[in-house]
C-alpha cells in the first residue's frame, strides 16, 4: 500500500491487487471513514490493513470492471457498496445504494456520472479544496501521463465520452486518479485540472 497524498480532511492510498491491474484507492475520510474505490480480491490481512487506517465503511465502483469479490467485502467489513444506475446492476454482487445525479455521501463528496465507456460510468468527486476525482475508466493517462480520452474497443458509446468530456471544463480540482495507475510515470497533480483540460483540447480538435 502506497501513500499518494495527504489533504486536511483525508488521506488517499493506492492498493494493490485490483483485477486485470485496475488501480483500487483507499480515502481515509475524517467524515466518510474508509472509502474503498474498486476492489481487489477479498484478503484478511489486506483488510487488517485498511482497517487499522480508518473502518471499510463505503466500497464505491466507479464502473464494473474493478468489480471483485464484493459480497465478501461486503460482509465481512460490514461495508455499504455503491455504483450508478447500469454499473449497479452489471455488478456480480450486491449493491446497496444506486447512486443518482444528486446522489451525495458526505457534505463534501458527490458523484458525476459521464457514461460512454460503460452505459453508467461514474467519478467520484471531492469538492472542498484541494478538490480531487476519481475517474475510473472514463479518462485513461496519455503519453504526457495525465489522464486523457483514449479510445477502448469496447466503448459503449465513444461519442458520449467526448460529449461528456466537455463537462469537465466547469469542473475545479487539483488531483485526478484513474483506473490506471503507474507509480513514477502516472500523472495525478496538483494542476489536474488544467493539464486534463489541455489534453481533451487535443482531442477535440482533432
Amino acid at each position: 500500500m502506497e501513500l499518494l497524498i495527504t489533504l486536511r480532511e483525508r488521506r488517499i492510498y493506492l492498493v494493490q491487487g485490483g483485477a486485470g491491474n485496475i488501480a483500487v484507492y483507499y480515502i481515509v475520510d475524517d467524515d466518510a471513514g474508509g472509502i474503498l474505490i474498486n476492489t481487489p480480491t477479498y484478503h484478511p490481512e489486506l483488510a487488517a490493513q485498511l482497517r487499522a487506517l480508518a473502518k471499510v465503511n463505503y466500497l464505491f465502483f466507479p464502473s464494473r470492471f474493478g468489480a471483485q469479490d464484493v459480497d465478501r467485502w461486503r460482509e465481512a467489513e460490514i461495508a455499504e457498496s455503491l455504483a450508478y444506475g447500469a454499473e449497479a446492476r452489471a455488478i456480480s454482487g450486491k449493491i446497496d445504494l444506486v447512486l443518482d445525479q444528486k446522489s451525495k455521501l458526505t457534505r463534501t463528496i458527490d458523484f458525476l456520472p459521464m457514461s460512454g465507456r460503460t452505459d453508467g460510468c461514474c467519478a467520484l468527486r471531492v469538492r472542498n479544496l484541494p478538490g480531487v476525482v476519481f475517474f475510473g475508466p472514463i479518462l485513461t493517462p496519455g503519453i504526457s501521463g495525465w489522464p486523457t480520452l483514449v479510445a477502448q474497443e469496447d466503448d459503449h458509446s465513444y461519442e458520449m465520452r467526448l460529449i461528456g468530456s466537455l463537462g469537465l471544463q466547469d469542473i475545479k480540482y487539483d488531483y485526478a486518479f484513474t483506473d490506471t495507475f503507474i507509480s513514477g510515470s502516472t500523472n495525478f497533480g496538483p494542476g489536474a485540472d488544467g493539464a486534463i483540460q489541455l489534453e481533451l483540447k487535443r482531442i477535440l480538435e482533432l
